[in-house]
């Protein structure tokens, strides 16, 4: 017997004619990688709804779930219309939301068979969505098989971590190779290393400019008292190798959306068994193969005053009020003056303002609305920064898988610009 939707059910024609509304909220419950275009159920066309929320039905799992569903703004009285893969998911989101005191609600249940199915209903979809990977798509890689947009068989999987091998150590995904992001990066001034010093380290992990590289890391509260706080900060760590490698080269990086977390929630397994990684002797094409995608310092100086341009500031409030400098070997407070602020959290080694609660990346389309808000729009040359790199480089990461074509990481930051005598610095309320 098919579950009890009630009568709450609405066809696909007045679906059509809902969404042009804006009182209606339109929720998607399936998987954020399916919202933002994986075809997990092989439907034939992949993104969501045009107009659409992500609210997976896995987050009614979650204690604050209702704190979730507010902060995208839906109230009590709202009228919300469910769809997703599965009618027991729907229905599972609708008596969460019933529970909470939502009584306007309706069921869309033919997403798959009619409205995926019709190139004529809108849909949209993150433009760069299959460099976010899910964990069943690693999965088929390391299983032999070939997943959906991957036809290479020459990959390599890479476990990030900040000068902490336990984290690999302790369990990883089985057939990835562990990655010390001070490989890529130098600990004297949290730059990119050298084109000669990031060719040796990709031929020492077996990567070529045509290698598919996948990267991954784990999430740990940091230690603020501990030397090294930023080795918590496992996935955020992955995010930026990625963006080091783009700059180096290799032209297919991909992510675990929710890094080693998305694969344990999959319900995969994870391993102690090491994979040492196999050594090529040519890179291939002169490192750095993309140099426009990093700004140093006259660069970022240049965009301050630029009318069509704008240095982004990629750190938490306190951070670029001047409370705090976010690191314990920073000692100067502030921030740059002129450069925009797009908050990214709590601290110097949170993300979430970028990021859902299973660490999965926040819905494409509210982090454009929170830029926009603040003026940081695809049409300007922006540059991204933070303290050393890692935080600008997710939501450099974020804008170019959005599509968005001007944009780079100020890979100095805040550690570069405050270590200069010369460099102006603001503190306080901005005005």
């Amino acid at each position: 017997m098919d579950p009890d939707t009630g009568s709450n059910t609405l066809s696909t024609r007045a679906m059509r004619q809902l969404i042009s509304s804006d009182d209606t909220w339109i929720i998607d419950v399936r998987p954020i990688d399916a919202y933002n275009g994986w075809q997990l159920e092989d439907e034939f066309r992949g993104g969501h709804i045009s107009g659409a929320k992500s609210l997976p039905a896995k987050w009614t799992t979650y204690l604050d779930w209702i704190e979730i569903v507010r902060s995208k703004g839906i109230e009590t009285g709202d009228p919300i219309v469910l769809y997703g893969y599965d009618i027991e998911e729907i229905l599972r989101v609708r008596e969460s939301f019933e529970k909470a005191g939502y009584s306007d609600i309706q069921i869309y249940s033919d997403f798959t068979d009619e409205w995926a199915a019709d190139p004529e209903l809108p849909m949209e979809r993150l433009e760069k969505y299959q460099q976010l990977v899910p964990a069943p798509w690693i999965k088929s890689l390391l299983d032999g098989g070939t997943p959906q947009h991957h036809a290479k068989e020459n990959f390599v999987v890479c476990h990030a971590h900040y000068r902490n091998p336990e984290d690999y150590e302790k369990g990883h995904i089985p057939g990835a190779i562990p990655l010390n992001t001070l490989t890529l990066e130098s600990p004297e001034t949290w730059n990119r290393r050298s084109p000669a010093e990031l060719r040796d380290t990709l031929e020492s992990l077996g990567i070529t400019h045509d290698t598919t590289v996948v990267l991954y890391g784990r999430f740990s509260y940091p230690k603020n008292d501990d030397a090294f706080p930023g080795s918590s900060a496992g996935h955020l760590g992955a995010i930026r190798c990625a963006f080091i490698m783009m700059y180096a080269g290799v032209e297919d990086v991909r992510v675990l959306n929710g890094g080693i977390q998305a694969w344990e929630d999959a319900g995969y397994t994870l391993t102690i068994e090491e994979t040492v990684p196999q050594p090529i002797d040519d890179f291939g094409p002169e490192i750095p193969a993309h140099p426009g995608i990093a700004t140093d310092l006259p660069g970022a100086k240049a965009l301050l005053s630029a009318e069509d341009g704008a240095l982004v500031s990629v750190r938490s409030w306190k951070e670029f009020i001047g409370e705090v400098s976010g690191y314990n070997y920073i000692e100067k407070t502030g921030r740059i003056p002129g450069a925009v602020f797009a908050d990214c959290g709590t601290d110097a080694y949170h993300m979430e303002n970028y990021r859902n609660p299973d660490h999965t990346t926040r819905e494409y389309h509210e982090i454009e609305a929170l830029w926009q808000e603040a003026g940081i729009t695809p049409d300007k040359r922006l540059a991204f920064y933070c303290g050393t790199g890692w935080r600008g480089s997710e939501a450099f990461f974020n804008a170019w898988l959005m599509g968005w074509p001007h944009i780079s990481v100020y890979d100095g930051g805040w550690f570069e610009w405050s270590g200069n005598p010369e460099n102006p610095i603001a503190t306080g309320q901005p005005e």
